[in-house]
């Protein structure tokens, strides 16, 4: 079974930084889509960034020229750094990644447990 698993998660001022790192384990033939959303206390879960196997990025308005997404392949790992921190920006941050077990098996998301990103002002 494929897990996700993220690390890099704490306690920042503002305008400091931190990363994020998301690591997939198991049975894993392909990754298509990964990368991160947020969830705020009382507010839905919202898209931060993912990035596709062929390395196009997508990311929200919020956090664009702040934060960067990157990849490597051969680790199954994502990575989020996340500069110029503000309050706004706590949340529990979670992975999640769209991938197929087997060639002729569907693609399906599978999500990591979260990692608290707070940010102090």
């Amino acid at each position: 079974q494929v897990q996700l698993v993220e690390s890099g998660g704490g306690l920042v001022q503002a305008g400091g930084s931190l990363r994020l790192s998301c690591v997939a384990s198991g049975r894993i033939f392909r990754i298509n889509v990964m990368g991160w959303y947020r969830q705020a206390p009382g507010k839905q879960r919202e898209l931060v960034a993912t990035i596709t196997s062929g390395g196009s990025t997508n990311y929200a308005d919020s956090v664009k020229g702040r934060f960067t997404i990157s990849r490597d392949n051969a680790k199954n790992s994502r990575y989020l750094q996340m500069n110029s921190l503000k309050p706004e920006d706590t949340a529990v941050y979670y992975c999640k990644a769209n991938l197929a077990e087997r060639e002729w098996r569907t693609p399906y998301d599978v999500w990591g447990q979260g990692t608290q990103v707070t940010v102090s002002s």
